[in-house]
């Protein structure tokens, strides 16, 4: 079982902790009770409060993916970059592909990129002794290497990270539509009753409040979620870039020699 079923499941037995809790169940001084509240909603009124409940759980489980993987790739690449360097400082070229293709930095995006530099010009020099290409070539060579690894490792980190934009982006208007919902709802039970008098009016009423908090509740962190991943995100490509220019001057340099 992956880290992100952990995080999802996880996120479903908070959110059904919460929904049993007396506290969650129940207003203080006993006016509301919010489960009886979603037993009678309508089918439509229901099924949008699932769907808002899914899409929580499905962004706080991604979210906890995302920051487990993102804590173990700057925790695995602090302890990769000074190794790296050491073996290529001293010329220990199949060392630093060792190094890198270590299982020990799996989750490091810093390995990723290295490793695809140094098997690139690995390849090139045992390649009828490195006369197939020259300077110029071999260097364009692997750092085109380097930037599709760049690519893909950003693409890695990425995953599931815009559906929390749109989890944050959709919740509300998903909310509003349950307000709708509850708002029709109450003009219902008026022309039900035939009277405008707050008995008619207050289950549908409060079924919409319902929807528009839940809504809100939905979106609020999956916004912060967003903002705090795309912000590593960018930490990440930050340094990725930076190895990926100080790779390729240790190549220039190699190769000048």
């Amino acid at each position: 079982m992956n880290v992100r079923k952990i995080g999802q499941i996880a996120a479903v037995a908070v959110g059904a902790l919460l929904l049993s809790s007396p506290a969650f169940a129940q207003e203080a001084g006993g006016g509301i009770d919010f489960i009886e509240m979603f037993e009678q909603m309508g089918f439509v009124a229901m099924a949008i409060a699932v769907v808002l409940f899914i899409m929580s759980f499905w962004s706080v489980g991604i979210a906890i993916e995302r920051i487990y993987t993102f804590s173990q790739a700057k925790k695995q690449s602090k302890m990769f970059a000074p190794l790296v360097a050491k073996h290529l400082k001293d010329g220990r070229l199949k060392e630093a592909i060792a190094l890198s293709s270590n299982k020990d930095y799996r989750y490091s995006h810093l390995a990723k990129v290295v490793l695809a530099g140094l098997q690139e010009y690995q390849f090139q020099q045992d390649s009828a002794g490195g006369a197939t290409l020259n300077r110029d070539d071999l260097l364009d060579t692997v750092r085109r290497s380097i930037q599709r690894a760049t690519a893909l490792t950003s693409n890695d980190l990425k995953k599931g990270v815009s559906s929390l934009a749109t989890i944050g982006a959709t919740a509300p208007f998903v909310g509003l539509l349950g307000t709708v919902v509850g708002v029709i709802n109450a003009f219902v039970g008026i022309a039900s009753s035939g009277s405008g008098g707050i008995g008619a009016v207050s289950a549908g009423i409060a079924e919409a409040l319902v929807e528009t908090a839940l809504g809100l509740f939905v979106a609020i962190p999956a916004v912060w979620f967003y903002n705090y991943l795309t912000g590593r995100l960018e930490y990440f490509n930050v340094e990725m870039d930076n190895s990926s220019s100080e790779l390729l001057d240790y190549f220039i340099r190699k190769t000048s020699n």
